[in-house]
């Protein structure tokens, strides 16, 4: 079993329940793991034979671009799509950090991370 991950991808986006939150954004970073079998590709040496970071980075990008009043769905429509995509992955983690939220109080960042095994 191997690992890709994609670490801190900084997107700006629409997510939130209030209505400043879906006009004006905020600044989001994304974590992304996935387990797969690499005993192909690493044999091969082929890109066709592995999983292709820049097709899940696109897969960020676009499920991030659909606003969502909570990260909850924004997760789950991430996972679901890596999942359609790529057949063989094994299982799926991703963590959504929304910088700076509307909370009174000293905080950077709210969270919300998933683990998805199939």
């Amino acid at each position: 079993m191997a690992k890709i991950k994609l670490k801190n991808i900084i997107l700006y986006a629409y997510h939130g329940c209030m209505k400043e939150e879906r006009e004006i954004g905020s600044d989001y970073i994304v974590n992304l793991v996935v387990d797969f079998d690499m005993s192909a590709s690493s044999m091969s040496d082929n890109l066709s034979d592995t999983i292709d970071y820049v097709s899940l980075n696109k897969i960020i990008e676009k499920e991030m671009a659909v606003p969502a009043n909570l990260l909850e769905t924004v997760v789950e429509r991430i996972i679901s799509s890596i999942f359609k995509a790529h057949k063989s992955i094994n299982s799926v983690s991703v963590e959504i950090d929304k910088m700076n939220p509307p909370i009174n109080g000293s905080l950077s960042s709210v969270s919300v991370k998933r683990k998805v095994t199939r």
